[in-house]
């Protein structure tokens, strides 16, 4: 399977996965492009198979390491997790009504994943550019459409660097997956934000899901897994939590268990910052309703708006 990449500083980036190893081949010098034919411009790598942690996990505290947790065994079990078709029943038209209430055609979702919602809106008629950190990710991604019949224009990106890869905008960004609380560092969210702020059209707006942390931090938790994770092969819970960690273990009936280090975005936290970055206005939802009790959700889903008003 071979997806192409758009990178900065080169041409196209073709991705060639096969097994378990990605084979990258920049083909910006070359007009004929074989990825059969050895090249001298031919880049290849050994996908990661097992997650490492090092000795003391609790203390893998790093935005960066998000690519070594989503090594390509735990990357082919994310659909078991997610279960596509209960997702989509357990979120109805959420995300695509709220799309198309703001009048949203070009929509950029900077946290691809497997695809499963880049796929959703190419089926709905949205216009879509599917973006991850994670190759891996891109790959299945790619596959999956492809067995669905759509074929996703997908970028490779760091989001503390979004612009420097996308160079076009868009009505609307969707962050989806509890993807943001990926980054560790305040300057990284704050960044980020300001990325997907800058793609943003002028009347533009942002969509961004988390776990609700304050539920978790401060009650303990006590998931229903009824809208995100659906998933009957698995069981997700937290081994450890504190203020500025939530490690996750992903435990399948079948044998695998997996790990993410994630930090705990408490929401009024969240939203100061959407708003210091520039957002307008923010409302916040719960399990997809407007009115819900703080520590009942599992998820919320937060809805930034760009436009400027006086």
């Amino acid at each position: 399977m071979t997806i192409n990449i758009v990178t900065s500083g080169s041409g196209l980036i073709r991705i060639l996965c096969r097994l378990r190893t990605i084979f990258v081949f920049d083909d910006s010098d070359t007009e004929d492009f074989d990825p059969m034919v050895p090249q001298s411009t031919v880049l290849t790598r050994l996908a990661p198979i097992h997650q490492e942690y090092g000795p003391e996990p609790q203390k893998m505290r790093e935005t960066d390491h998000y690519k070594a947790e989503y090594v390509q065994h735990f990357v082919e079990k994310w659909d078991e997790l997610i279960d596509w078709d209960q997702r989509a029943e357990g979120e109805g038209d959420f995300f695509i009504n709220h799309l198309r209430e703001r009048g949203a055609q070009r929509v950029l979702d900077v946290a691809t994943g497997t695809g499963f919602h880049s796929v959703r809106l190419l089926q709905e008629g949205f216009d879509v550019v599917s973006a991850d950190g994670s190759p891996e990710m891109l790959c299945k991604a790619f596959e999956n459409a492809r067995h669905r019949g759509h074929v996703l224009r997908t970028v490779q990106a760091d989001w503390r660097f979004l612009n420097r890869d996308i160079h076009e905008s868009f009505d609307a960004v969707i962050c989806l997956g509890n993807s943001f609380t990926h980054l560790f560092k305040e300057r990284d969210r704050r960044k980020s934000l300001a990325e997907f702020y800058t793609v943003l059209d002028h009347d533009g707006f942002l969509i961004l899901d988390q776990r609700n942390y304050d539920a978790i931090l401060d009650d303990g938790y006590q998931s229903k897994d009824a809208f995100y994770y659906c998933g009957d092969n698995i069981r997700v819970e937290p081994e450890h939590v504190d203020e500025g960690l939530a490690r996750f273990a992903y435990e399948f009936k079948d044998g695998p268990t997996f790990h993410l280090n994630m930090f705990p975005l408490r929401r009024e936290y969240t939203r100061r910052l959407m708003h210091e970055v520039g957002f307008q206005r923010v409302e916040t939802f719960g399990d997809f309703q407007a009115k819900f009790d703080n520590m009942e959700p599992d998820f919320l889903v937060h809805v930034a708006e760009k436009s400027y008003e006086e």
